[in-house]
C-alpha cells in the first residue's frame, strides 16, 4: 500500500504537516463552522474583516484528512489581503485549481468544505443576532 507521501506532491503535505495560520484569530469578526456529516471532516474558519472589506487575518481550526486540512491551510492562504468582493468571486473551481492534484467527486467535497466554511464565514460576522444572513430589500416597517 502506498504511503501517504507518495500519494500528494511536496505542497500538499507541506500545508498539512506545517499549515499556515492554523488556530484561533485573536480579533476574529467573522467565523463559521462546518461538518461533512459523511465523513467527519471539521473546518472552522475565522477571519478579520476590516471596515473596507479586506481580510486582515484568516486562520483555520479543523479535523479530518489530509487533503481537507491542506486545503484549508492553502485557502488561508490564498484569502489574507483579498476583499470580500474577491473571496465572493473564489469559486469551486478555483478552490480546486488551487489545491492541485486532481481528485475524485468524492474527495473533492474535502477539498471545498474549507471553501465552503469560508464562504459562510464571510457573511456571519461575530456578535450578529440574526446568525450574519442578511435579506437585501427593505423590512417590513418600510414597505407601504
Amino acid at each position: 500500500m502506498a504511503e501517504i507521501e507518495d500519494i500528494y506532491p511536496d505542497r500538499v503535505m507541506d500545508h498539512y504537516e506545517d499549515p499556515y495560520h492554523r488556530g484561533e484569530c485573536e480579533q476574529v469578526s467573522h467565523r463559521h463552522h462546518a461538518k461533512n456529516p459523511i465523513c467527519g471532516d471539521e473546518i472552522v474558519v475565522e477571519m478579520r474583516i476590516d471596515a473596507e472589506g479586506k481580510i486582515r487575518e484568516a486562520w483555520f481550526e479543523g479535523e479530518g484528512c489530509c487533503i481537507s486540512q491542506a486545503a484549508a491551510s492553502m485557502l488561508m492562504e490564498c484569502v489574507e489581503g483579498k476583499t470580500v468582493d474577491d473571496v465572493k468571486a473564489f469559486s469551486a473551481e478555483d478552490m480546486l485549481e488551487l489545491f492541485g492534484p486532481r481528485l475524485t467527486p468524492n474527495r473533492q467535497k474535502c477539498c471545498l468544505l474549507s471553501w465552503q466554511v469560508l464562504q459562510t464565514a464571510i457573511h456571519s460576522p461575530i456578535g450578529d443576532p440574526d446568525g450574519g444572513a442578511k435579506f437585501g430589500g427593505p423590512n417590513l416597517g418600510e414597505e407601504q
